[in-house]
């Protein structure tokens, strides 16, 4: 993981600060780890397109470029400061550094699309998501991130973690989703004390048809990876919440997870044990589809 994306979003609500800081402070923590190169993007919008039908002010372009210009002074100021005060360097993705660096980019174009193409390049996406469910901006850049780039995702939560990764809870489902996080997350297991390997039974939202936990602890130790598998009855629960719980009860610091096993109509009427957990784990979560 010697390259990670940070795509930091323009917002004004009141818990922004925290959030941005939060995960810059995520992406630092991982980065410090792997001696990263942490890269913060900010996209900007284009005006909306004109045509010979519908005028325009000329106001609304300068408009337009002043909220742009000022948003992005605002995310870059809050990600220059909290590098340069834990003493990142910032120098190009090619320069040998030892330890973390970083580097700013700015794009303008359509934020989706950017995320997805550009995302791509890179070992993993870091994205910081609100605590109020009233700006869930987060939210379609997360899924352009798991399902245009490719690559796996850690959501941070909206305060900033202490640790991550070192006492994992793996919420395994059986699914083919899970398994590529895995792999995709190796990196992490491998430098972890302590991987539970979770398994949710009793609810919707549970397991899917494939290998039980016992499997998956027994493979991931062959790998050297400290890991125990347990089994838990949801008893009323649904599957994410006996996950945040389980969680909790055993000091986990990063939450490893499939994203979107059901279909992706199914979990935004019905909610679902990924949108579930991105939205309430107080702790990091990384995702891959």
């Amino acid at each position: 993981m010697k390259t990670i994306l940070l795509p930091l979003l323009d917002d004004d609500s009141e818990d922004s600060e925290t959030m941005t800081n939060a995960a810059i402070a995520t992406a630092h923590l991982l980065a410090s780890r792997f001696g990263s190169h942490v890269e913060g993007l900010f996209v900007k919008a284009e005006p909306m397109s004109v045509t010979a039908a519908f005028d325009v002010a000329p106001s609304y372009f300068e408009r337009h470029h002043a909220y742009w210009q000022e948003s992005g002074e605002v995310v870059k100021r809050r990600f220059t400061h909290f590098m340069t005060s834990r003493k990142v360097p910032f120098c190009a993705l090619g320069e040998s550094a030892d330890g973390p660096t970083a580097e700013w980019r700015e794009e303008t174009g359509d934020r989706i699309r950017v995320l997805g193409d550009y995302g791509r390049l890179f070992d993993l996406i870091v994205i910081g998501r609100t605590s109020s469910p009233a700006t869930e901006r987060w939210v379609p850049v997360c899924e352009a991130a798991l399902f245009e780039s490719g690559r796996p995702v850690v959501v941070a939560p909206p305060k900033p973690p202490r640790t991550i990764g070192r006492n994992v809870l793996l919420a395994w489902n059986g699914s083919t989703e899970t398994a590529r996080t895995i792999g995709l997350g190796m990196p992490l297991l491998l430098g972890a004390d302590s991987v539970t390997v979770l398994s949710v039974t009793g609810t919707s939202g549970g397991m899917v048809p494939g290998p039980d936990g016992e499997h998956v602890a027994a493979h991931l130790a062959r790998n050297g990876i400290r890991a125990a598998a347990k089994t838990l009855t949801a008893r009323g629960r649904s599957a994410g919440e006996a996950i945040l719980d389980e969680a909790a009860a055993v000091g986990a610091d990063l939450i490893v997870k499939g994203a979107y096993t059901h279909s992706r109509l199914r979990e935004v009427i019905f909610g679902g044990t990924t949108r579930h957990i991105l939205a309430a784990a107080s702790v990091p979560v990384l995702i891959a589809h």
